[in-house]
């Protein structure tokens, strides 16, 4: 199957009505925290609070939506206001005297945990950057390129961060390049720094080295600082959502950069190894952790359905199709599009539910708890409802010029429908 023009322009139409409508509504205004800045986050399925103590790195993922709808969508006064909550929040209280940050807090910014890692401080980092452009607050624009460089310090120079495992058997994720990656972009898309496309070049390289494993079809979730596969169970851990996720990042950059074409093939190669891997054959949906040689894996939730995988690859699937016109990446668009708004969807109260069982049935009904916030679904339908405007704004641009436009033909399927 391909999407027609009409098909996409339904699309873009759906996605937007989800966001603007459903997802966005759920969660702002009512969980703007006017006592004590910041956002009350962990809702039940009709949005009533379950708890009020605070994620950090939601609480910056949060500031990043509202300020990035205000940057792309409508200078809506309340996304503005919202983002200020969230900006003020994070740097009136989240940063230990070490200058690292905290993971969990409560509702007024005692800490509670802080982690190893510093995913907290690169969401801060996308969070200032967009709440500066919205804003003007150059005191924003300067602690966000402060911070992002501490973030490369991080990710680049050993014995800054506690580590996680003795040096026994060494190893390497994949997550510190992907978000590090991604954190440039969405900077770079806000305030600029001029390290980021050397950066974004830099993490890239090392995923597609290291980690994609185009011998055996696969991107790797862990690796030996060698690239080579750890033959234990942790090392042999797939997380396919992950992977898809990173995919889609380098097909962003690949559009970025004028479709370059290497990035493309190094984003739909990973997308395709772990839509091999990941996509449930029975049930449909993406399973949660895979092993390499298909061994059983530890963790007891690895059949189990999570709403963020099935997010990064709708996103995933129809940047790919988007880029090159490959018909498999509709039909796989369609088919992931179709199971996550079927299943996850609450078409009562707005929003997604996050997990699932294999078969489909919703395991737990919350919304909203340490890890599951405004971000990934909202993001998705964002990102997704851009990237079509902009390739339906592009096609329109060709007709009128008068360039034969070869694009999108007929559907296959007929009565194909995203409602």
């Amino acid at each position: 199957m391909t999407y027609t023009t009409q098909e996409l322009e339904a699309l873009l139409k759906f996605y937007s009505g989800q966001l603007l409508n459903d997802t966005i509504p759920f969660w702002f205004p009512r969980s703007f925290d006017h006592e004590h800045g910041g956002f009350l986050l962990m809702r039940d399925e009709d949005g009533s609070l379950i708890d009020d103590d605070k994620a950090v790195w939601i609480q910056g993922r949060a500031t990043w939506l509202l300020a990035t709808l205000y940057n792309t969508v409508e200078q809506k006064p309340e996304w503005l206001e919202g983002a200020r909550l969230g900006y003020k929040f994070l740097t009136d209280h989240c940063f230990d005297t070490d200058g690292r940050m905290f993971f969990h807090v409560t509702r007024d910014g005692r800490p509670i945990r802080k982690r190893r890692y510093f995913f907290s401080e690169t969401f801060a980092v996308i969070a200032m950057g967009a709440y500066a452009k919205a804003s003007g607050d150059k005191e924003a624009a300067c602690r966000a390129t402060e911070l992002f460089r501490k973030c490369i310090r991080y990710a680049t120079e050993p014995g800054l961060l506690d580590p996680k495992y003795t040096d026994t058997r060494p190893s390497i994720g994949i997550g510190v390049p992907m978000i590090m990656m991604n954190t440039a972009q969405q900077l770079r898309a806000t305030i600029g720094d001029e390290l980021c496309d050397e950066w974004i070049m830099r993490w890239i390289h090392q995923i597609r080295d290291n980690f994609v494993k185009d011998e055996i079809r696969c991107v790797m979730e862990q690796v030996a600082p060698d690239g080579s596969i750890i033959d234990h169970i942790d090392g042999r851990t797939l997380n396919p959502g992950h992977a898809i996720e990173g995919a889609w990042f380098i097909l962003e950059e690949a559009r970025y950069r004028d479709n370059d074409p290497e990035l493309i093939s190094i984003g739909c190669k990973m997308l395709d190894y772990m839509w091999e891997r990941g996509w449930d054959n029975q049930y449909g949906g993406i399973l949660y952790f895979r092993d390499v040689y298909n061994k059983p894996v530890q963790e007891y939730w690895h059949d189990m359905k999570f709403w963020w995988p099935h997010n990064e690859t709708i996103i995933a699937t129809l940047l790919a199709y988007l880029l090159t016109g490959d018909e498999k990446y509709a039909v796989r668009h369609k088919l992931v599009h179709d199971y996550s708004y079927a299943h996850f969807h609450d078409m009562k109260n707005g929003e997604w539910f996050g997990y699932l069982n294999r078969d489909g049935s919703v395991t737990q009904r919350a919304k909203g708890n340490l890890f599951k916030g405004p971000f990934h679904l909202p993001r998705q339908e964002w990102f997704c409802m851009q990237i079509l405007k902009d390739h339906l704004e592009q096609h329109e641009n060709k007709n009128i010029a008068g360039t034969l436009v070869p694009a999108c033909g007929e559907s296959t399927i007929a009565g194909a429908s995203f409602f």
